[in-house]
């Protein structure tokens, strides 16, 4: 079967977007961000686009685009759409395809449907990305917590940030899940201080047997 991942997060605006680039990029597979909230500036894909190395059309447009840059359910009503569940089948290719959420895993699509149920039904695994700052030892927790409630599966964390060992170190041991790697912040950030940065700080051979 050709690896299809999941990428979501703890929280927003935590890197899960850049570590997407690195990684469809070193996959040499496509990227799908099926929701995106927020046109004003670059978006998801484009950052990807522009990071990822991947020639084109590895990009796959969004399913949906709303215009505010908020939790997807209330862009949409802002918007006058209704997301609707059924619209986010995922496609199936034949190189990897990595797939990036929007926010953390219960962020609302709909008033009735979280991005955790839509990743229930796809029971695809999952590279679950967490700060290494001050509180993501709770949030992280909580988040693996809520994918094993449903049995869906988790391949590991990947850090994003300044190292911080025993923070690290602590989510592992209690979360018992396997560290992928850690991608501290970049600058400049461009797509080769990303690629040389997920080649080596990922173990890519840990990500591709995690189906």
């Amino acid at each position: 079967m050709t690896k299809r991942i999941v990428v979501t997060g703890t929280d927003t605006e935590i890197g899960k977007t850049v570590f997407s680039a690195g990684l469809a990029g070193l996959l040499d597979g496509f990227y799908w961000k099926p929701v995106q909230s927020g046109l004003d500036e670059e978006t998801d894909s484009e950052v990807v686009a522009r990071l990822s190395g991947l020639p084109d059309g590895r990009v796959l447009p969004e399913v949906y685009r709303l215009t505010m840059p908020l939790s997807p359910h209330r862009s949409a009503e802002i918007d006058g759409v209704a997301i609707e569940a059924d619209d986010l089948s995922f496609p199936v290719l034949p190189t990897p395809l990595v797939i990036e959420g929007a926010g953390g895993l219960m962020v609302p699509l709909n008033r009735q449907t979280r991005f955790i149920d839509i990743f229930e039904q796809w029971r695809l695994p999952v590279i679950l990305c967490a700060r290494t700052a001050l509180g993501t030892i709770n949030h992280t927790l909580l988040s693996i917590e809520a994918l094993r409630a449903r049995s869906i599966p988790l391949i590991g964390i990947a850090f994003m940030g300044e190292e911080v060992a025993d923070t690290q170190r602590t989510i592992v041991e209690f979360g018992g899940v396997p560290q992928l790697g850690r991608l501290p912040h970049l600058g400049p950030l461009t797509g080769e201080t990303l690629r040389d940065a997920m080649i080596s700080g990922f173990d890519l051979a840990m990500i591709a047997g995690g189906d």
